[in-house]
This record gives C-alpha cells, sequence and structure tokens, in this order.
C-alpha cells in the first residue's frame, strides 16, 4: 500500500522534471503554444506541490486548505492543454478572450466551490477522516466533481484531436512531435481513469500527478529531440488560407450541388460581391455564364465579367475536388486577367506589321533611290546601312513570331529536320558555307520554336566570318531525356560584351547588344525549358551549346528524315 512516505520523492521528480522541462518552454516564449505549455506544466507543478504539502501538513484543516489549492492546478491543466493545441497547431484564431474567458467558468466555478465546500457537499462530500498514513479521506462523490470530470476529459479529447493530424505530417519533426505530446497526454490520463475507477491502492490519494513526471520527461524530449517549439507547424494552416486569400487570380469553391463554400479576396473585387452574403448561394447567381463553363479543365476563349463599358477578359478553369475515394465533392474555379495579355498581344501585332510591311517598304525606297546615284563609297555605305535596317526588322519579326509561338504552343518537330532547315537557312545566305554533321541516329522531339534559334546561330557563325569558307559543326547527343546541340566554327569569335549584355540580362543606353540575333537565341531556349552556354573554340571562333529537354523520343532505322553524318568535328 503507497504511503506518503513513498508518495513524496515521487512527487518531487516529478516537480523537478516538470521545472525543467517549462523552462525550457519558458525560454521559447514567443513561438506558438509555448504560453499554454508553460501554464500546463505550471500547473502540474502546483497539483504535485499541493499533494507534498497536504501529506505533511499536521492538522486537518492545513491538509483540507492544500486539498482546496490543488484545485487550481487541476483545472488549469484541460484548459491549458486545449489552447496549447489550438495556438500550436495554428488555430489561433479561438485564443481570443472572449473564448478563454468562456471555458474558464467552469474551472473558476470549480475553484470557488472548493474553497467553499463546508457550505456545500456539489464538490465532495466532508472529510471522513484521516488514514493511519496521515492522508485525508474523502468520499469523492459530489455532482459538481463529476462534471468537472467530464469537463477535463472532453477537452483533452478535442486537443488531442488537432494534434493527432499531425500523427501522419510528411515532416519527421511534427510526428515526434505529436507523438510525444500524445504520450505525456496519456499517461496522467490513464492513471487518473484507473485511478477513479478504484483500481489504484492509494490510500485516497489521487496517483495522477506522479505520472507527470512521464509527461514531463515526454514533453523534454519533444523540446529537446523533435524541436518542440523551435520547429512549429503553426504556420501551416495559416500560410494555405493566406495563399488562398492574397493569390492574385480569383478562386472560389463550390461544392458538389453548386453552391458557394468559400473565395478569396481578389474573387470578391472581381464578381463585386460581399464575401458573406454569396456564401451558399448558388453559383450560377453569381458567376456569369457558370452553366457554360467545364466540369473539369479551361474554359475555352475567355469569359468578360462587368459591363460593356468596364468588362474584363478572364481565363477560367475548372478544377475538380476529390475525396479519398476519388469521388468529385467540388471544383474550385480560378479567374485569371487577361486583359493586359491581351493588350500586349495586340501591340505586338501592330508591332509585327510595322516591321514586316512599313520598314521593309521604306527600306527598299531609300535603297532604291540610293540606286540611281553615282556608285560612290557614300553610296555604298547608305546601301550597306539600308540592307542592315532591313534585317534588324526581319530579327525583330522573327522575336515577336517566336512569342506567338510560344502563345500558340507550338508543335514538337523531329530534331534532325529542324537542323535541316536551319542548315539550309544559312547555306543561302552564304552559299560557299560548308556545313558538317554528327546527329545521333534515333528521332528526337523537340521544340518547333528552336528553329529561329538554331537557324541564328549558324546564320552568326557564317555571315561574321571572313574566310573564303566558313566551316560550322553540328553535333548533337541524347541523355538522360535531355538533348544536347552544339554548334562550332572557326570565325572571329563573339564579341565579350555582346555575351556580357546576356548575362546581365538587360540593356541600358550605354551597355547594348549589337542586333538581336543572339537575344533570339537566349529567349527561344529559356522559352523551350532550355539553357545555352557560350565558350571559345581554339584556335578560334565559337562554341554554342544548347540543352534542352526532349518532348518525345523513339527509335526508328534509316529513314528520309535522317541525315547521314558527313564529317565529325575535329578533334581540338
Amino acid at each position: 500500500m503507497a504511503t506518503g512516505v513513498t508518495l513524496v520523492p515521487l512527487l518531487f521528480i516529478s516537480i523537478a522534471i516538470g521545472s525543467a522541462a517549462t523552462i525550457l518552454a519558458w525560454r521559447a516564449r514567443p513561438e506558438p503554444g509555448a504560453k499554454p505549455l508553460v501554464a500546463l506544466l505550471l500547473a502540474q507543478s502546483w497539483w504535485s506541490t499541493c499533494i507534498i504539502f497536504r501529506l505533511r501538513a499536521p492538522a486537518l484543516e492545513t491538509k483540507l486548505l492544500w486539498a482546496n489549492l490543488a484545485w487550481i492546478g487541476v483545472v488549469t491543466i484541460p484548459v491549458a492543454w486545449f489552447f496549447f493545441a489550438l495556438e500550436y497547431t495554428g488555430r489561433d484564431e479561438y485564443l481570443r478572450p472572449r473564448y478563454v474567458a468562456a471555458l474558464s467558468i467552469v474551472p473558476v466555478l470549480t475553484v470557488i466551490f472548493s474553497l467553499t465546500g463546508q457550505y456545500h457537499d456539489l464538490l465532495y462530500i466532508e472529510p471522513m477522516g484521516i488514514s493511519t498514513t496521515g492522508i485525508v479521506l474523502f468520499h469523492q462523490g459530489g455532482p459538481w466533481f463529476w462534471i468537472i470530470a467530464a469537463y477535463t476529459y472532453v477537452l483533452g479529447i478535442f486537443g488531442m484531436i488537432p494534434i493527432l493530424g499531425l500523427l501522419t505530417s510528411d515532416a519527421m519533426a511534427f510526428r515526434g512531435q505529436s507523438a510525444a505530446l500524445v504520450v505525456g497526454l496519456l499517461a496522467p490520463w490513464v492513471t487518473n481513469i484507473i485511478y477513479l475507477a478504484g483500481v489504484l491502492p492509494t490510500a485516497g490519494v489521487d496517483p495522477t500527478p506522479i505520472a507527470f513526471s512521464v509527461s514531463g520527461i515526454v514533453y523534454l524530449a519533444a523540446l529537446t529531440r523533435f524541436r518542440l517549439l523551435g520547429t512549429s507547424p503553426a504556420p501551416n494552416k495559416r500560410a494555405r488560407q493566406f495563399l488562398f486569400d492574397r493569390m492574385q487570380g480569383g478562386a472560389i469553391v463550390v461544392d458538389a450541388n453548386d453552391y458557394i463554400v468559400d473565395l478569396n479576396d481578389s474573387c470578391v473585387e472581381i464578381l463585386g460581391v460581399d464575401a458573406r452574403s454569396v456564401l451558399g448561394s448558388p453559383a450560377q447567381d453569381i458567376i456569369p455564364e457558370y452553366d457554360r463553363l467545364p466540369a473539369d479543365g479551361p474554359h475555352p476563349g475567355h469569359l468578360t465579367i462587368g459591363d460593356e463599358h468596364g468588362g474584363h477578359p478572364y481565363d477560367v478553369t475548372s478544377t475538380q475536388i476529390t475525396n479519398v475515394k476519388g469521388t468529385v465533392i467540388g471544383r474550385v474555379i480560378t479567374f485569371h486577367d487577361i486583359g493586359e495579355h491581351l493588350r500586349q498581344q495586340q501591340r505586338l501585332e501592330v508591332l509585327n506589321r510595322v516591321l514586316r510591311h512599313n520598314i521593309r517598304t521604306e527600306t527598299n525606297v531609300i535603297y532604291g533611290y540610293i540606286s540611281r546615284f553615282e556608285d560612290s563609297e557614300n553610296a555604298q555605305t547608305v546601301k550597306e546601312r539600308t540592307l542592315r535596317i532591313e534585317e534588324i526588322g526581319k530579327k525583330g519579326r522573327e522575336a515577336i513570331e517566336l512569342f506567338d509561338k510560344t502563345r500558340n504552343q507550338a508543335e514538337p518537330v523531329d530534331l534532325t529536320s529542324l537542323i535541316k532547315q536551319s542548315v539550309k537557312s544559312a547555306c543561302g545566305t552564304e552559299p560557299t558555307a560548308s556545313i558538317h554533321y554528327d546527329l545521333p541516329d534515333e528521332a528526337v522531339t523537340v521544340a518547333g520554336l528552336l528553329f529561329p534559334v538554331i537557324s541564328n546561330i549558324i546564320e552568326n557563325a557564317v555571315v561574321h566570318n571572313p574566310a573564303d569558307e566558313p566551316n560550322v559543326w553540328i553535333s548533337a547527343t541524347v541523355e538522360d531525356h535531355t538533348v544536347s546541340v552544339e554548334i562550332v566554327d572557326d570565325g572571329p569569335g563573339i564579341a565579350d560584351y555582346e555575351l556580357s549584355v546576356l548575362e546581365d540580362g538587360t540593356e541600358t543606353p550605354l551597355k547594348h547588344g549589337s542586333g538581336l540575333g543572339l537575344w533570339i537565341v537566349k529567349w527561344g531556349t529559356d522559352i523551350a525549358g532550355g539553357d545555352v552556354r557560350f565558350s571559345q573554340n581554339e584556335p578560334t571562333g565559337s562554341i554554342v551549346t544548347i540543352e534542352v529537354p526532349v518532348l518525345c523520343e523513339k527509335q526508328t532505322g534509316n529513314d528520309g528524315h535522317q541525315l547521314t553524318p558527313q564529317q565529325t568535328r575535329p578533334q581540338e
């Protein structure tokens, strides 16, 4: 049979462990859940302290006083646990003064009833006497005792629910933290249940505070090993809601019956509605042309929201929400304002017309008039500059067409066919050029918008090579779903200042490139999801390496699209 002699050392151990955990939690006060955890640990230590004084008190009145004061710790523990669980898991919106006050009503009444027990028997009946071990015996069967007991377990259960949700977290630290917290709660909880059932022979003393030593050890392990209060899951819930509310596009959530259940701030502004008034409303009453929206996927074309004078075009996409069984339980409908995109597209179309027609027409006129003048050095210079202007206009059109292909999702093409077309373009520019190939045997499919990229590299290598017979070596290799195209020339190479502009990613009035060719190479490679590198060839020339993802890859034999390697690149 447990006696005061054996209980006191165990209670001191419980207080010591709890105090150590309290100090660690107090140092982490700014972290979510730190303050409620400190309150919980202090309440546990207070309960154990009161039992020690109760056991050591010489008089019955003193023993009763400490027994009554212990209720302060008893009723604080479940409330502190509940608020800790809420704040630790990011549900701190419930930690408002009115909620704290409401949940504290039952604990405060319990403490009042314990201190005024001589006037009623709501909490427990008058003490029956003192046992041979000096312990005050109570007949604890008052109605309020069972109310506070039930209240304690209800708060414990509701506090454990969000903690249990972290056991399936992808983060090992959160899984360890939640497991430790569950064990820390269950140890005194199970002990108290066994005590109330009358199974433990403790001579009228509740052994729950002794189990706090187990809780303290577990909390210490959680604070040190799993960084409890150091690595907190609290931002997760708030961050998801923050991303939903603050995302640039509008988003509205509808259930399987097409009723609105949530919408973000952007959607409120787009639809011009009050968030509270539309929740629970039929979606077809709020969203224009709702019946035309697809069940899943993008809406063809665009949806104009607003009147004819102030409407905005939006890309609308529906995404189905399914449960673990794959059953559709709702949809998220997103709205992306494409007004600026359409205006930019219109600008590009006008600019394309100017570059394609106006500049070309004007340069032809200038070139024609210059031809009438006496063939002099000045006239030749004007002709060269006129052709240069026309070439810049051509490159501008290529850049615009490159971006247009991006919008129109250009079809992928065979790499060999792409290189053949690019080579043909370069040979047409300078027929004396010698192009050498080293291409893979298998057919490889890449983004078709790489045509202006490879064409400009070859053209740059041929046109700017002063040799009578420029040489260009083209090789391609495929590895791990990535194709690497290397184009080598023996010309003078690319000037460093041209490459520095590309590295900076922008131009200034004082630092700029001489044309658009290299920019087209960089833009096209970036759009294709690849990378381009420039290096020097020995003894002269440049090496341009393009690495892009393979869109489709299959093995084929010799077909009409395959180029037979004519000459490999010389060893350097």
